[in-house]
């Protein structure tokens, strides 16, 4: 459906989150995918949501001048903010546990910002989802991380894994926006293209 409207447009995804490519595929789109280094670093007064956009956009600038006419850059950025932090990956399997311990038995925000560029414009749009842990015992934390190794994911943990099946109670709003990417909010934003 949205494929054939797209038909005259080569959709780029710069990311390399094997989750965010499986997303685009299952939406049924063309796409290549493009990467580029981009050190993750973002002013320390920004919070939430303004955190993501801000890296979105950054991770867009590094292909300023290289876009076709008919391309549409998309790159994203997750994070989740928890007790007026942002908490992005783990640096090893210390900072991941400790990640979670302070997830354990709590609410946080999961908040991924797509940014969508073309030679004429750049449009970003956010989506936050409230994740709601039970509690996590320490071996149940330190099961998950020698077994799924969670260290490429923001907050140390992937829904879609063990750990979301037994330590998730409740998930308020998107569910694919905390695997990495609000994916109807990505489709209804490209239905809108000409």
């Amino acid at each position: 459906m949205l494929k054939q409207k797209l038909e005259k447009y080569t959709l780029i995804l710069a990311s390399g989150s094997p989750r965010r490519q499986q997303f685009f595929k299952d939406l049924d789109l063309d796409f290549e995918i493009r990467l580029k280094d981009v050190e993750e670093i973002f002013p320390p007064e920004l919070k939430g949501s303004e955190i993501t956009d801000y890296l979105a956009e950054l991770k867009a600038a590094a292909f300023d001048g290289e876009l076709k006419p008919n391309e549409i850059l998309i790159t994203s950025d997750t994070i989740v903010w928890h007790n007026d932090k942002a908490l992005g990956k783990p640096k090893d399997e210390e900072d991941a546990f400790n990640i979670l311990k302070s997830l354990s038995n709590t609410t946080h925000d999961v908040i991924t910002s797509v940014c969508f560029r073309t030679n004429e414009k750049s449009v970003v749009i956010n989506e936050t989802t409230k994740v709601t842990f039970t509690v996590l015992s320490d071996e149940a934390i330190l099961y998950y991380l020698k077994n799924y190794k969670p260290y490429d994911k923001a907050g140390a943990y992937g829904i879609q894994e063990w750990i979301g099946f037994v330590g998730v109670a409740k998930v308020e709003g998107s569910y694919t926006n905390v695997m990495g990417l609000p994916t109807h909010r990505v489709y209804e934003y490209l239905s809108t293209l000409d």
